[in-house]
């Protein structure tokens, strides 16, 4: 989506959360293959911001409470507060995350180039589809930013001037009757067109955004290039995408999957050592486990992996399985190989070199 020059708001939004999460990583030691406690950090803040959708769109952005984002992120309050200094942050980097998947997918349009008429159909195609593809992301774009707190608002209305600006360069790309029109009609479309797309994702049923293509710039040309053709606009076939850059915005768009998604409980960087020395040593005992996970407590690592068998993450192959002073062995199961591959699929190259 466009982006106001020079306007610092998402930019301070994205790097506040992100030093809270590079600050949760210093002093990390890797060794071999293992997750670093910056990288779960991050699987966390995922976790966060997409609960803080789900709760701004089930409850509104005025209703969002910390206590919401974290019963549904199944992640603790003290590690929110290590991420982000409150809910107006969070919900504003929620938001902003949104915001890049937009941008991402216009990208994809390949705008670049293209007549000033064209990019607009182009590049509100792709956030039509997109609106269709991600219905939740869009009610929080569209319909609840409107009563987020400043941060959110402030954010919103660099988007709209962004919009407007993009609208406006009909005025000097088209022809003498474009020119008789000011920046404020611009700024009277972009309006309506939002109120347009307000009204619709209010409805529980409705007909696909991407319907609206013709009628919405039928309305955008009219004024700068007349009425003939904004009646050419409004029977125009829709965009066709080549099946190669549609499988490249799916690509683009597609959030890291959570990797704990349906699995009741908290992701911590010692859980996640514990199954990957499950992964990296089948059969291995509890100790083994527990030096694997640094951790020195066996009281700790017994109630650990318990927890993690009953989750179905785990199973004890051991001869005496449970039995006090019999070995244990334990290895992953196919639902916790998934989840542990998922974990390191976060991990970025360099922290997964030996």
């Amino acid at each position: 989506m466009p982006r106001a020059n020079g306007s610092p708001g998402g930019a301070q939004v994205r790097a506040s959360g992100l030093a809270r999460v590079r600050e949760a990583g210093r002093g990390e030691r890797l060794t071999g293959r293992g997750v670093p406690r910056r990288q779960i950090a991050e699987i966390q803040r995922s976790r966060l911001l997409a609960a803080a959708v789900r709760a701004a769109d089930e409850r509104g952005y005025a209703n969002t409470t910390v206590a919401d984002i974290v019963a549904r992120s199944l992640v603790s309050r003290r590690t929110f507060y290590e991420m982000f200094a409150d809910r107006e942050e969070c919900l504003a980097a929620a938001l902003e995350d949104a915001l890049a998947l937009i941008e991402a997918e216009l990208d994809q349009a390949s705008l670049g180039g293209l007549s000033w008429r064209e990019r607009l159909r182009n590049g509100l195609w792709a956030i039509l589809t997109f609106f269709d593809r991600e219905p939740v992301l869009a009610r929080v774009c569209v319909v609840g930013a409107l009563s987020g707190g400043p941060a959110v608002l402030e954010r919103r209305e660099e988007v709209l001037a962004g919009l407007v600006r993009v609208v406006d360069e009909g005025r000097v790309q088209s022809g003498a009757r474009a020119r008789e029109c000011t920046s404020l009609t611009a700024e009277g479309l972009v309006g309506a067109a939002m109120a347009i797309l307000y009204a619709r994702l209010l409805k529980d049923k409705r007909e696909p955004l991407t319907g609206l293509l013709g009628e919405l710039m039928g309305m955008i040309v009219l004024p700068y290039l007349g009425p003939a053709a904004a009646r050419r606009e409004q029977t125009r076939p829709a965009p066709v995408r080549s099946p190669a850059s549609v499988r490249a915005a799916a690509v683009s768009v597609r959030e890291q999957p959570d990797p704990l998604e349906g699995v009741p409980m908290r992701l911590t960087y010692r859980t996640a050592r514990v199954l990957e020395g499950a992964r990296e040593h089948p059969g291995a005992s509890n100790r083994q486990v527990a030096d694997h996970a640094g951790i020195q407590d066996p009281g700790q690592v017994s109630r650990l992996l318990r927890r993690l068998e009953r989750l179905g993450l785990l199973a004890n192959t051991g001869h005496g399985a449970h039995l006090k002073g019999e070995s244990n062995a334990w290895s992953l199961t196919a639902k916790g190989e998934q989840v542990t591959r998922s974990i390191q699929m976060h991990t970025p190259p360099q922290h997964q070199a030996a």
